[in-house]
């Protein structure tokens, strides 16, 4: 019974090596590889760069007001389309104490001459019906009685326009209230009721009330890399894609490129502008983040493989192409205009040719 137990066990044990013997070398005999193939395509390709930038109006203006003061009164909201002549806000003037000083001492030198010359041109008066003086005397004191009475009324105007911006023969017409130069839509308003504005002047740009612009008329703005600025010229087409309007994209045609580049992070970069063709069904508000393609260069159906699957040996370029089953063999190419992913095949291959799809190992480099 020990001997039966005891042979049992050995080929127990024999079993188990020999399997683990069999396991082991199969695992040690590398798999073959099979290559997967495909075959060139027609396809059209499209060679293009892409430019990073904005959705601006062409025509935008900062509305300054022509005196110093507090906001009064704004009329309007951000977004509101306006006309021109159509009022923003009203700015209630604080004079200066000097210049209101002089001008109401002026009115009261004013009032006091005027006075004097019409006591004086009623004595003259009275005395040419009695026939005493001539009449040049007295049409002379009349003249001085007008002129009198034209200081005063300018005098008081003056004063009138130091303290309120307006006099009574301006009528509605009035330096305190803000209007719109141009027809569009109100896009800011940075000021509020009680804040100070300071003038348009030599010295100082002014305090911007609003900013009005026609947001019918856009343009794309944007900067190409000085590596691409040599390929594009006016009158390309651009094809835009904006960030805050998904799936649909506009059109827009080349238009400026700048002289000039500027250095950005390193790279030279030139300054584009294109025109938007805007559609109905989308309002485009000013300043959208946009990317525009343009396209350099166009093929239609013509033939191509991926990328990918060539292979290069000093200046040439081939492929390997299947002859038989998992045979490969080198076969040159010329190749035409690549997208990046694909590129055109000008000759060295057929449509019914199968090519070997290259594979990464594990460094990165193809197998």
């Amino acid at each position: 019974m020990k001997k039966v137990i005891r042979i049992t066990v050995l080929i127990i044990i024999l079993a188990v090596f020999v399997i683990t013997i069999v396991y082991l070398y199969r695992k040690s005999q590398e798999k073959p590889i099979v290559y997967q193939t495909e075959k060139p395509f027609m396809t059209g390709i499209i060679k293009k760069t892409v430019a990073t930038g904005s959705v601006i109006p062409r025509k935008e203006i900062e509305i300054k007001p022509q005196v110093s003061g507090i906001v009064e009164e704004i009329f309007v909201q951000a977004g509101k389309q306006v006309r021109q002549g159509d009022v923003i806000a009203r700015v209630r003037i604080i004079p200066d104490l000097i210049n209101l000083n002089n001008a109401e001492a002026r009115l009261e030198r004013a009032k006091i001459a005027f006075d004097d010359v019409r006591i004086s041109a009623e004595r003259q008066e009275k005395l040419y019906m009695q026939g005493v003086i001539s009449a040049v005397e007295n049409q002379q004191a009349q003249v001085s009685l007008k002129n009198a009475r034209q200081e005063t009324d300018a005098a008081e105007a003056n004063l009138e326009l130091i303290r309120e911006g307006v006099n009574k023969k301006s009528g509605k017409t009035t330096n305190t209230l803000i209007r719109s130069t141009i027809e569009g839509m109100l896009l800011d308003i940075p000021i509020k009721v009680g804040n100070s504005v300071i003038e348009t002047n030599n010295f100082n740009a002014g305090t911007t009330i609003a900013t009005v612009a026609d947001v019918g008329d856009m343009i794309f703005q944007g900067k190409v890399d000085e590596t691409e600025v040599g390929k594009i010229k006016p009158g390309m087409d651009l094809l835009l894609t904006i960030g805050a309007i998904e799936n649909d994209t506009f059109h827009a045609t080349l238009k400026y490129i700048a002289p000039k580049g500027i250095l950005e992070n390193g790279a030279v970069q030139f300054e584009i502008k294109a025109d938007v063709i805007l559609k109905d069904d989308h309002f485009i508000r000013a300043g959208y983040s946009a990317n525009a393609d343009i396209v350099l260069d166009h093929k239609d159906n013509v033939l191509a493989v991926k990328e990918a699957a060539l292979l290069f040996q000093g200046d040439s370029t081939y492929v390997e192409v299947e002859t038989s089953s998992q045979k490969f063999e080198k076969r040159f190419v010329k190749t035409g205009l690549s997208d990046g992913i694909n590129i055109q095949i000008l000759s060295g291959l057929t449509k019914n040719d199968k090519i070997k799809v290259q594979q990464l190992n594990g460094s990165g480099t193809m197998k």
